[in-house]
């Protein structure tokens, strides 16, 4: 899939599966291509990432057909702009919780390369593009997705005029933010929570907008929570992660090494005391 085909996939309300990308090694690419992803999801925020190395990950996920969508570390349109300088298929912002920081950030991902007060009057409705600059806009952008984090009880409380603004591909609840705004930090089964993020779900698809929540608390055990979601109309699905994963399976599997190694020692025991 290419950015393009990313971008119209999210537009159409189409079902796309991701997961968060931690590790840096050169050799993830091809393990990620063999999962049957639809996109990658690269975290800057939260993740010790250097741009180089941003920038080749997003090169080399987006040659094997993951698009690579990455979250910036503010909601700033300038590292909006440096990370599509670097490859990236989409953004994923932050904290998003006003009208004016979408428009702002549409203006990053949609109008590139125009700053300034050209396009400040463009976001404002003052003046429109037009002739062979709208064709140049049009075309070098149409491969960005824009999506935002809401992860806030002021970006609930704006989220009908948020989502109104064109140019917003799709939004992504953060859990964990958002049951800690709530003042339910982690209870992620509370009934206050659940029914925030179905308020959510169904605000952004009463606007035709994709939608999603990055399932970091699922594991394979328990997949009832964002299955949920998914079948309440999240189209964007963003499950899990590679340490996420890896931290869950590794402490499931040392715990049935050591329960059976324990198990082993009685049995022991217990034979020697029989032959005794």
């Amino acid at each position: 899939m290419t950015g393009r085909e990313f971008a119209a996939a999210l537009r159409n309300g189409d079902r796309l599966f991701g997961t968060l990308i931690v590790s840096t090694s050169p050799a993830w690419p091809k393990v990620m291509h063999r999962i049957g992803l639809d996109y990658v999801f690269i975290d800057t925020e939260h993740i010790a990432i250097s741009r180089a190395e941003l920038s080749w990950m997003c090169r080399t996920y987006g040659a094997m057909g993951l698009p690579p969508v990455v979250r910036v570390p503010a909601p700033d349109p300038y590292q909006v702009t440096m990370a599509l300088d670097d490859a990236a298929a989409g953004v994923m912002v932050p904290y998003i919780e006003t009208v004016e920081q979408a428009r702002e950030l549409v203006g990053a991902t949609k109008y590139r390369p125009l700053k300034g007060r050209k396009l400040r009057d463009l976001l404002s409705g003052r003046t429109k593009l037009s002739g062979q600059l709208a064709e140049y806009i049009r075309s070098n952008n149409a491969g960005h997705s824009l999506i935002l984090n809401i992860e806030s009880v002021p970006a609930m409380e704006n989220l009908e005029q948020i989502l109104s603004v064109e140019g917003i591909d799709g939004i992504i609840i953060g859990p964990h933010d958002l049951s800690t705004s709530l003042g339910l930090p982690e209870q992620y089964d509370h009934p206050d929570f659940t029914a925030a993020v179905d308020t959510i779900i169904d605000k952004a698809k009463a606007a035709g907008v994709s939608v999603g929540i990055h399932g970091t608390f699922s594991t394979d055990d328990n997949l009832d929570q964002e299955l949920r979601w998914i079948e309440r109309g999240a189209n964007l699905v963003l499950h899990s992660g590679d340490i996420i994963a890896f931290e869950n399976t590794m402490r499931r599997q040392i715990g049935n090494l050591r329960a059976a190694l324990n198990l082993a020692v009685k049995t022991k025991v217990v034979l020697d005391k029989i032959n005794i």
